[in-house]
């Protein structure tokens, strides 16, 4: 199986297109029409198919949920009280995500941001049962460079505790991680441009189940701001906010508004970790932010 860094490391441009939009002269899909498809397929698999767990012998660690077609009265995914939904807005269509929280993770353990670096096993699926592809022993991914359905969920779940890297290589960790999968429309995977290869089809939804077992707070760009609070606009694409307009986005930008002050001597790091955002012109925009303070 190809590694999510080749299946899952691009933010499609695609599926930020409209269907005016054209990709290499080929027309693109309404994304609205999509969504529908795509929401009574997710539907109809939850509804005629079941899940179980089975161990998984190329890592005890990660048991595998497995997934097959109600043959015998077992219980529909629909009906399982680990199912739950989140509305996640992307390019102004809501698309209701659906996904199974069998275990949260460590309460100890902090929830991840949508742009956050997380320490997973997983397995990708079409809605066919076929998988295409997987990873069963721990690897970590930077979530900005993940698609956006897969970015959405991690902020669901906890790491687990006791959670050690050793010289060797290897990872260990208390049985407490977070365990869970979910059901992802096409519009926050790969819409029209699957992975070359893959077993996906354009326009398909898919299924990934996973484990989490630690995250990390991510600054791209070193300038003392964290990357979820790069975010400027809250529309958890990272992409989209530049402030000083230089085509570098603000995460990837060490001096955020272009005032040639570095955006770490902008702000105040106390030494607990808390940031403070000043605003010396009382203008209503942090310094970082306001490329008319300080005036030369």
């Amino acid at each position: 199986m190809k590694n999510l860094s080749l299946l899952m490391m691009m933010l499609l441009i695609f599926s930020a297109c409209s269907s005016d939009d054209d990709g290499g002269g080929i027309k693109l899909r309404d994304a609205e029409e999509v969504k529908e498809e795509n929401e009574a397929s997710i539907q109809d698999f939850l509804s005629t198919h079941y899940y179980k767990m089975e161990s998984n012998p190329s890592n005890p660690n990660f048991d595998r949920i497995v997934f097959d077609s109600i043959s015998n009265g077992e219980e529909a995914i629909i009906d399982s009280e680990f199912l739950k939904t989140k509305t996640v807005t992307r390019n102004d269509i809501d698309y209701e995500i659906f996904y199974l929280k069998f275990r949260e993770g460590a309460a100890s353990e902090r929830h991840p941001t949508f742009a956050d670096s997380t320490l997973i096993t997983y397995e990708g699926f079409t809605l066919s049962n076929k998988i295409f592809d997987v990873s069963p022993n721990p690897v970590w991914f930077d979530l900005t460079q993940i698609i956006p359905g897969f970015f959405e969920i991690m902020p669901e779940f906890r790491g687990g505790t006791g959670f050690v890297e050793n010289p060797d290589g290897t990872v260990t960790f208390n049985d407490d991680f977070g365990i869970g999968a979910m059901f992802i429309p096409s519009g926050l995977g790969y819409f029209a441009n699957p992975p070359v290869g893959s077993k996906v089809s354009a326009y398909s939804p898919i299924i990934f189940t996973f484990q989490l077992y630690k995250s990390k707070e991510t600054d791209h760009d070193g300038d003392g701001v964290p990357t979820w609070m790069e975010d400027v606009n809250e529309n958890h694409n990272l992409n989209d906010d530049d402030t000083n307009g230089n085509r570098v986005p603000n995460y990837l930008d060490p001096d955020d508004d272009g005032d040639r002050v570095p955006t770490r001597e902008e702000i105040i790091i106390n030494e607990d970790g808390t940031i403070e955002f000043p605003d010396s012109n009382g203008n209503g925009t942090p310094d970082y932010l306001d490329e008319s303070y300080p005036l030369e």
